[in-house]
């Protein structure tokens, strides 16, 4: 692909997908959100919509750019509305079968045989993913960070058979449209951030279980020791204890030598609907789910 791009598509709108939409409305871009069936517009349109509102309650947006990029917003069930697009990021379930399912259908709708087709994953290789369809030049991974609209990492993730024109057309995307920090990784297990971060949070899930240290001194240990902004417990409830289990167990399958065990503590919080602040119960407790 060469030129800029104007027109992405979001697939997806959880979490990360709701933010990347936000930052890509936000940087003036032509945003299409596809969602898994009709009856999830709504709920979509609202989230999308208080990230705007707290970006304007907090300064950092007009309510006039509010409106204006709101009006370059468009929610469909369709994924033939997405047939356009010059840049497609994947935001749906960290499993191999739901994202290459999306892979197939995206790779058999978009019109543009160059266009970029990236994966938030954060613990599967890209390669998998771009095996499945007929452009594995076009396939990259583009890992956000939550919460997207604040933090200002990307890491691209370029296969061995993404083409240097995809390569550049990712980062411009990343960099230049909507103003982050890119680090550049081959694909593998975990990429950069997560082969450093996953072990250090899963060591001290492990330390918590074993009763080596409650929760509050664990994180103190972090942030007045070490100069950590966040304790590790802390951030495994910001990060939500389901999304955080997901990305370990499918480091374990797809990198064994950075994981050897999930520890049980944290599958059995999954269980019981402790996934930290969005359900107000982690391995601390809040007020309410935020």
């Amino acid at each position: 692909m060469t030129g800029h791009v104007y027109r992405v598509g979001v697939v997806g709108c959880g979490t990360m997908g709701a933010g990347i939409a936000e930052v890509s409305l936000r940087a003036g871009l032509d945003v299409r959100v596809l969602v898994s069936a009709p009856d999830r517009t709504e709920a979509a349109e609202r989230r999308i919509a208080a990230g705007f509102e707290r970006a304007v309650a907090k300064g950092r947006m007009t309510p006039q750019e509010h409106e204006a990029a709101a009006g370059r917003l468009r929610i469909t069930a369709d994924i033939a509305d997405l047939a356009d697009r010059q840049l497609v990021v994947e935001a749906v379930a960290e499993k191999l079968d739901v994202k290459c399912r999306v892979f197939k259908a995206l790779d058999a709708q978009l019109a543009d045989p160059a266009a970029v087709l990236a994966s938030t994953t954060s613990s599967l290789l890209v390669n998998d993913l771009a095996g499945t369809t007929s452009r594995p030049q076009s396939v990259v991974g583009l890992h956000f960070f939550n919460p997207v609209p604040s933090m200002p990492l990307v890491e691209v993730v370029l296969t061995d058979r993404t083409s240097a024109g995809s390569a550049a057309a990712a980062e411009a995307f990343v960099a230049d449209a909507l103003g982050k920090e890119v680090i550049r990784t081959r694909d593998r297990c975990g990429f950069v951030v997560n082969a450093l971060l996953v072990p250090y949070l899963m060591a001290a899930v492990r330390m918590y279980e074993q009763g080596v240290a409650g929760a509050e001194d664990i994180d103190r240990g972090m942030t007045l020791g070490c100069g950590y902004p966040m304790g590790p417990l802390a951030l495994l409830d910001m990060v939500g204890i389901d999304t955080f289990t997901a990305v370990a167990q499918g480091m374990r399958e797809n990198g064994p030598d950075l994981i050897t065990e999930v520890p049980p503590l944290l599958t059995r919080m999954v269980r019981e609907g402790r996934l930290g602040r969005k359900t107000g119960h982690g391995f601390y407790q809040y007020d309410q789910a935020s």
